[in-house]
This record gives structure tokens, sequence and C-alpha cells, in this order.
């Protein structure tokens, strides 16, 4: 049988997810409908479970996909066709019953990325796109990160052999439409407010500015988000848009960023936006919380966002919802987003 043609390079590795939840799925189907975008890309996980993921997501007409397992990256290039290529992790378990939070299927996650992270900091893969997992799996696994960005960060800091504070990280949800990077992520919204400090914003410009550099060619116009209401109100409503983040931008300009603000945070994201009609009038908007930012990209459409993580010496991505454990082993999750997470991934691995 002829055989699937890759792109030149390095593969670039995805993760299965939480295997309770719609990870596996949306990976199955991101290989079956777009064949193209996911060539020269394989999954790290069981192969049994993504076996049944590919059961979930049958339908007749569509094409039907078999797991083929690898176990060297030159057995990419031996792929048959209508395979889903599959990297097994021993001691990963077999598949697990879908929607239930457990700490099995989130050490199996965890696993995953840490492999997947690993082998990209080594330069043995492109980039790394990580398939949704569960946060409380992640806890209950004893896994001492809430996240993927913080445990990628940490993973990141091992390598290069530097403490945790040295490897700052950021995260940003980017569609056709919107970007927007945060100044902090998975916290308490009150700790989010006492996160919002002039050093934190002004490390948090420095990084959104290097990494919008390098993949849009030019300097970025980065629009700052206020913290409150009317962006404080001149200090009405709040001080730190006086204390913490003007100087901030302040310090930013004087290093050549271009950076503005703060501005209404009711308003700014509207501004930023790119539509058909008129371009953005800034490339990013840098949201002072996780929800102030990600509301407005994925209200203008989860099958469009994707999680890109910036700070990293790696590259990576990922869908910008969870596990949806709901409809999880139902075959109905979109791998829209996940795919558009696939595309991005290899540009940024290009830039």
């Amino acid at each position: 049988m002829p055989e699937t043609p890759a792109p030149p390079g390095l593969p670039l590795a995805i993760t299965q997810g939480d295997p309770a939840g719609i990870g596996p799925e949306i990976v199955a189907k991101a290989f079956r409908d777009a064949p193209q975008v996911l060539a020269g890309a394989f999954v790290v996980g069981d192969a049994a479970t993504m076996a049944r993921a590919l059961a979930c997501i049958e339908q007749p007409g569509r094409p039907r996909l078999a797991v083929q397992r690898i176990g060297h990256w030159d057995g990419l290039r031996h792929v048959p066709p209508q395979s889903l290529p599959v990297w097994q992790l021993p001691g990963l378990p077999g598949p697990l019953p879908f929607g239930v939070v457990s700490a099995e299927a989130g050490r199996a996650a965890a696993d995953c990325v840490v492999w997947a992270a690993r082998a990209a900091l080594a330069g043995e893969v492109a980039a790394l796109v990580t398939a949704p997992l569960h946060k409380e799996a992640l806890a209950a696994a004893g896994v001492p990160w809430p996240g993927h960005t913080e445990l990628l960060q940490a993973e990141a800091a091992r390598h290069a052999g530097v403490p945790l504070a040295q490897m700052p990280v950021r995260m940003m949800l980017a569609s056709d439409e919107l970007r927007t990077v945060l100044v902090s992520i998975h916290v308490a919204l009150r700790e989010a407010i006492e996160a919002v400090t002039e050093e934190n914003v002004l490390q948090t410009l420095r990084i959104a500015h290097a990494a919008l550099a390098r993949s849009l060619g030019r300097a970025p116009r980065i629009g700052v988000a206020g913290l409150n209401p009317h962006a404080g109100e001149g200090g009405l409503f709040g001080r730190e848009e006086l204390e913490a983040i003007a100087p901030a931008i302040a310090r930013a300009r004087a290093e050549g960023i271009d950076a503005s603000g703060p501005h209404a945070p009711d308003t700014v994201f509207m501004r930023a936006r790119a539509t058909a009609e008129r371009p953005g009038e800034f490339d990013v908007v840098l949201a002072m919380y996780h929800d102030q930012g990600l509301i407005p990209v994925k209200y203008l459409g989860v099958d469009k966002g994707v999680n890109v993580t910036l700070g990293l010496p790696l590259v990576r991505t990922s869908p910008d919802h969870g596990t949806a454990f709901d409809i999880a082993g139902r075959g109905v999750a979109d791998a829209a987003s996940l795919v558009e997470a696939v595309r991005m991934a290899r540009a940024l691995a290009q830039a």
C-alpha cells in the first residue's frame, strides 16, 4: 500500500489527554478528517485507548482508521494510509471509564505530557500539541502542578537547570480574530488581583513582545487592559492602573516595546478584534487575569481558539477547551480547535 507522505523535518507530538475525556476522540477525529494537516504527527499515549477512540467516531461513509504503533521516528515514514500512529508509553493504563475523574487517568495524561515535553526539549520533535487534561484528576494523581502550562514550565526549568522563577511563562489564547496574553493563569481571582504588580505586568509584556515578534516578523502592537472598571477611572475605582500597570507600560515603552494603555477592559478586546472589514487596532491584548482574557476569545468561537504557551524553549499549543466529560465517548466532540492547534504549532515551529 502507498505510504502517507510526511512533511520534511522533525515530527510533531500530540498527547492523548485525559483518557476519560474527549481528548483521544478529537485526536482520532483530527487524523481522520484532516490527514494533510496531521501528516508527520503522532500520538503519545496508549494504543488501546486510541483504538477505542477510533471506534467511538466511526460513521457510515467516513474513512476507518486503524492504530499503527511506532517505536522509532523512521516509523512515521512507513505508516500506511488511514492509520493513526501511536507511540505507546510503557506503564499507561488501558481504556478507562468515560467521564470519571480518577488519579489513574490524571497520571496517564501527565506522563504523556512529560514524555513529549522532554522529547521536544531534546530536539527530537518539532512541537508539542496537548489534548485536554482534567485538573482535578491531575491533583488526584499527586501532580504538583495545576495544569499543562505549569507542568511544562517545570519541565523546561528542570531541563535548563534553573529555578522555576527563571523560566517565566505566559498563556496566550489566539484565533484568527483576537489574541490575548494573561498576566496570571490558574489561580483564584483574589490571588490574580494580587498578581497585578508592576514587575509581573512588565514581565508579561516582555514575553508577549518577544514571542509575537518572532511569529509576526515585526514588533507587535500590544493593548494593555486595565484591571478595574473603566481602567480605574483615574483612581476612583482602584489604584492598580496608577501604581502597577501604567508604570510597567512606561518601562516597556522605554525598552522599545509597542505597548499602550491601560485601556478600559470592556472595550479593548473589541478594538483589537480583526474582522474582514477592518484590521484590529492591536495585535494582542494583555489581560490581567484568566477569565478577563479568555472569555472574549472563546465567545468568538471555541472551534477557532488555540492555547499557546509563551516563554518556553519549545513550541506548545492546545485546543482552547477542556475534557468535556459529559460528552466523552459519544463521538460528537468537535476536533476543529485541535486541528487549528496543529496548524499553529507547525507555523510557530518554522518561525
